[in-house]
């Protein structure tokens, strides 16, 4: 006999199978087993619906947060930009009560002095170019005129 011989389809004897152990060894949703039920197939474990959730929740709570996290970084830049402003608006009172002799050009540093009677003056000239002259009480700022007409304080000198 041939090898091709031997390997003869032999018919199925229906009379001879054990109906109920073969419906113990298969499974109604094959998909669903913890094993792979084909050649090639991947194991599929069911996990507890609490564990998928406290992983859900888990990375909601992360992602909220970071996002909470640039959230407060964008209002620390705004607050930093409003105090700014406010700044600018502050240090603009002091320059226009100031007393002022030309027209300011807007991008020019300029320096805000204090007279001896207390009263503002803005001038051209630094604390330095003055020499030994005491013209002043004090050089409070110098100071620039943005185009908006503030004025950004560039430099605070000490008051004694």
């Amino acid at each position: 006999m041939s090898k091709k011989e031997d390997k003869k389809p032999v018919p199925v004897d229906i009379e001879g199978l054990d109906l109920d152990l073969m419906k113990l060894k298969t499974v109604d949703l094959p998909g669903l087993v913890e094993y792979a039920h084909s050649v090639g197939g991947f194991s599929v474990v069911p996990t507890e619906q609490g564990v998928i959730k406290g992983r859900a929740m888990n990375a909601m709570q992360e992602q909220t947060q970071e996002r909470l996290d640039m959230i407060l970084e964008q209002m620390r830049t705004l607050a930093k930009q409003a105090k700014d402003v406010q700044d600018r608006v502050e240090i603009s009172h002091y320059v226009y009560d100031a007393e002022i002799k030309f027209e300011p050009i807007i991008g020019k540093k300029y320096y805000l002095y204090e007279k001896e009677d207390g009263k503002k003056l803005l001038s051209l000239i630094g604390p330095k170019d003055w020499g030994n002259s005491k013209k002043f009480k004090a050089c409070l700022a110098e100071v620039k005129l943005l185009s908006d007409h503030t004025w950004k304080v560039l430099e605070r000198f000490d008051q004694d």
